[in-house]
């Protein structure tokens, strides 16, 4: 395993895997058993990184979610596992009552919700302090700056390490660090979005924004990374859901770009060159590239994870690379 460092500040900086595991479905579809083998062998091959939310996996149960976390320190408990493992966790999307969604009636960040539900999520999880707590969503109900006091506030109690943001605009992230250097506050220094060598359509409406994608990567958040390469990137949908290789899971109408064949052809090149997946040249594509990334995978087997691991020590040459880069 490989391990880079996120965070500026000596109290709070941890040193992490540059392979995330999600936990997504932990406690839900995926069921105790399955959920604590993987995560063993994520651990015993030397991962630290493991990530999870609030709200997972409300519309599995119909619920409000929370089963990811509880799993998560059940397993913790079972195994003795201390600060050596860093958990990230989300609030902010949680559904106020069963039967709701993010979409209609979201916990929000307020100072109020931020203080409440990052207990809820210590407890869940078992641990004094959350290491990283994103922003799950945007909250245009609340004002920035108390958002902004609110995470801040914790952090100071030091009941929160790091603080991140993830399906928000750039300039609602840039705004929100203003605030909080402004004030002499922590601010966001991880972020987690949609990034794979695949890009996504980043036009029309959405769910969350009817502008557009605000939790894909593209050329304003990218251009953002370059002038602030103190700040981390963590990618969720890292290898689309499965799409790059099962028949079953086609690509998406948001992957319908002119690149896709183009970038799909060199993908396949690299990936025969190497004699590794294409899911590995995804991975090590986003790992060492030039805007260096955490690929977040979620898997459900231990199979599927060895494969992931596996891409952590696959090194594309330059050539390759500059294949990859400029197919377009």
């Amino acid at each position: 395993m490989r391990y880079r460092t996120i965070g500026s500040d000596p109290r709070t900086r941890r040193e992490v895997s540059v392979l995330s595991l999600g936990a997504m479905l932990f406690g839900t579809k995926t069921d105790e058993a399955t959920a604590y083998a993987i995560l063993d062998r994520f651990v015993e091959a030397g991962g630290t990184f493991i990530d999870t939310s609030d709200n997972y996996a409300f519309w599995m149960t119909g619920g409000q979610g929370g089963e990811s976390e509880e799993l998560l320190g059940r397993w913790r408990r079972s195994r003795g596992i201390g600060d050596e493992i860093v958990i990230a966790t989300k609030l902010g999307a949680r559904p106020l009552a069963p039967g709701t969604s993010y979409l209609d009636n979201p916990e929000g960040l307020s100072a109020k919700v931020i203080r409440e539900s990052a207990e809820r999520s210590r407890e869940r999880l078992g641990m004094d302090r959350l290491d990283l707590l994103y922003a799950h969503i945007e909250d245009h109900k609340v004002p920035l700056r108390e958002t902004v006091e609110g995470f801040a506030e914790l952090v100071a109690e030091g009941t929160v390490g790091l603080l991140g943001a993830s399906n928000h605009r750039t300039w609602r992230v840039e705004r929100a660090r203003a605030l909080a250097a402004a004030a002499g506050l922590p601010g966001y220094e991880v972020l987690q979005y949609h990034r794979s060598y695949l890009p996504a359509r980043l036009d029309g409406p959405t769910d969350l924004d009817p502008d557009g994608n605000v939790g894909a990567v593209g050329g304003e958040l990218l251009s953002y990374l370059r002038a602030e390469p103190g700040m981390t990137l963590v990618s969720y949908g890292s290898l689309l859901w499965g799409a790059y290789v099962r028949d079953d899971k086609p690509l998406g109408p948001e992957y319908d770009l002119p690149s896709a064949p183009v970038r799909l052809a060199a993908l396949r090149e690299v990936a025969e060159q190497t004699g590794a997946t294409v899911n590995q040249v995804v991975l090590a594509w986003l790992i060492d590239g030039e805007i260096p990334t955490i690929p977040l995978v979620g898997v459900s087997s231990v199979a599927q994870l060895d494969e992931s691991l596996a891409a952590v020590d696959l090194e594309l040459t330059p050539e390759q690379r500059h294949r990859l880069d400029t197919a377009w």
